[in-house]
């Protein structure tokens, strides 16, 4: 038995008629010639490795009247072919109709009386192709522990795991009862108190560090102060982001997209300007974005605000599952019209939004959650939804997330994976997710949205290849700029040569 942390909770709380708390990926495999993939060698591989899962089988099991976190309990009911299904495709099988499949599949909200997952074989991709789409709820992974379950059902080569043992024996654990689960309710919320100070002491003592920041003045929460391309400030609410389509209440229906950039197109970008790979990744999201959103004209004066998910899993955390994570809020420049100039401004922006970000406790946000019953808390977040709060206060515009991922040739059941794209999560408010995952030298780029609010997401992922051929050629042009680090540009080249500006 292991009980949610209030985090995980958070996850639970927020599922409405219209907002699913699980997320997924698509896997693309090339099988070997002459031998496919079938639904009973998917089944038999998942479930020989479901030892190394514990979610996998486990379900909720609720504390009486909300008053506390609910526990996963191993589900005695366990059955596998409930969880592992098949489908296909009708010809010719393209990726506009795997990515209008899988906006249903992920549309369906998870069977809560049971171990939260499913996963979907995906046959007539063209080319030979077939897909495992898997879809697994939040309050059981983050993207770190998402890629450890990556990394226990895929397998380094065609043949399997040399040596690999079979499965151990499987007993479910009792479920605890209600008089039990009540006791560990009464002791948790005994704690309270005590916890609620030790968060206010870590507080106070990152108060002085947050005021003392160097780049205290271009923080975004802080004082937000933004300049247009003609060199005039603008100002607006460091609370507030600026309003686009995408910043209304969604529907339950999704749109998904794809696209991929090989790593070698951005490595030049990085030696060139002396950025990260993160940094490209927010300057070409914000690239993207601004075409599509000029393209509907709706681009909005300042930069659009950006939700990051931030890894806090400690090394004592490494391999544990549920979520670990925090979230930065960072400007993306969509407000500039020049390439060299996001790049500039993207660098900036991070750099700034992590020395922010690394002056507050890294656990903040879980440990304000913790507080959180989870009675309460659900009925907050319908509340919320019918009142259209978050969409009123508008915290940031977008959620861009980019998870690190294996470099080398993976396999399932003998099928070679050669691209994997993630689906994440919508809200009221926040409408478009863009999540990365990196896998065999190329950056996989998920985009998914209300269909309602942005029906033509494939051009918003179009842009995204645009935005890349301007800033390839940026790099190509010689002698290159780099980026001291102050974040100042600094240029070989002559003051009136194009491009100089780095970022």
């Amino acid at each position: 038995m292991h009980q949610l942390t209030g985090l995980d909770t958070v996850f639970l709380s927020i599922e409405t008629a219209t907002t699913y708390g699980h997320v997924g990926s698509v896997a693309v495999l090339e099988p070997p010639p002459g031998r496919p993939l079938t639904l009973d060698r998917v089944t038999a591989g998942v479930e020989s490795r479901l030892h190394l899962i514990p979610p996998f089988r486990r379900r909720l099991a609720q504390v009486p009247l909300g008053l506390d976190n609910p526990y996963w309990i191993d589900d005695p009911d366990f059955d596998i072919e409930f969880h592992v299904r098949e489908l296909a495709l009708p010809a010719p099988g393209d990726d506009r109709q795997l990515a209008s499949q899988l906006v249903r599949l992920h549309a369906r909200p998870l069977d809560r009386q049971r171990p939260l997952w499913e996963l979907y074989l995906i046959h007539g991709l063209a080319g030979g192709r077939q897909a495992v789409y898997t879809k697994v709820h939040h309050a059981a992974i983050d993207g770190v522990s998402g890629n450890d379950i990556l990394t226990a059902l895929l397998d380094l080569a065609p043949d399997g795991r040399e040596g690999e043992r079979e499965s151990p024996q499987w007993a479910p654990e009792t479920a605890p009862g209600t008089a039990a689960m009540l006791a560990r309710s009464l002791g948790a919320l005994a704690g309270n108190p005590w916890r609620a100070v030790r968060m206010s002491a870590g507080l106070a003592r990152s108060v002085p560090r947050l005021v003392t920041l160097p780049a205290r003045p271009r923080l975004p929460l802080i004082d937000r102060l933004l300049r247009r391309d003609d060199g005039s400030v603008l100002s607006q609410s460091a609370l507030r982001a600026p309003a686009t389509p995408f910043n209304r209440s969604i529907s339950a229906h999704r749109n998904f997209a794809m696209a991929r950039i090989p790593l070698d197109q951005i490595k030049p970008l990085r030696v060139a300007f002396g950025l990260t790979v993160n940094d490209v990744v927010m300057a070409l999201c914000a690239g993207a974005l601004r075409r599509w959103l000029l393209e509907h004209d709706a681009l909005p004066d300042a930069a659009l605000l950006a939700g990051v998910p931030i890894s806090v899993r400690t090394t004592e955390q490494s391999g544990t599952l549920g979520n670990r994570v925090s979230t930065m809020i960072a400007p993306i420049p969509t407000h500039l019209s020049d390439p060299a100039e996001r790049l500039r401004a993207a660098h900036d922006a991070m750099r700034a939004a992590k020395d922010q970000h690394q002056a507050l406790p890294a656990n903040l946000l879980a440990d304000v959650n913790e507080f959180a019953m989870p009675a309460l808390a659900g009925r907050a977040a319908r509340a919320a939804a019918r009142l259209r709060l978050i969409e009123r206060v508008r915290p940031f515009n977008l959620m861009i997330s980019n998870v690190p991922g294996p470099n080398r040739p993976l396999y399932l059941a003998g099928a070679q994976l050669v691209g994997i794209y993630p689906l994440s999560a919508i809200t009221d408010g926040q409408g478009l997710n863009i999540t990365v995952l990196g896998y065999l030298g190329a950056l996989h780029f998920g985009f998914i949205s209300c269909r309602e609010l942005v029906p033509d997401l494939d051009r918003m992922a179009e842009q995204l290849d645009a935005e890349m051929s301007a800033l390839r050629a940026l790099a190509e042009q010689k002698p290159a700029a780099t980026v001291t680090p102050a974040g100042t540009a600094k240029s070989r080249r002559s003051a009136t040569g194009r491009g100089a500006a780095a970022g």
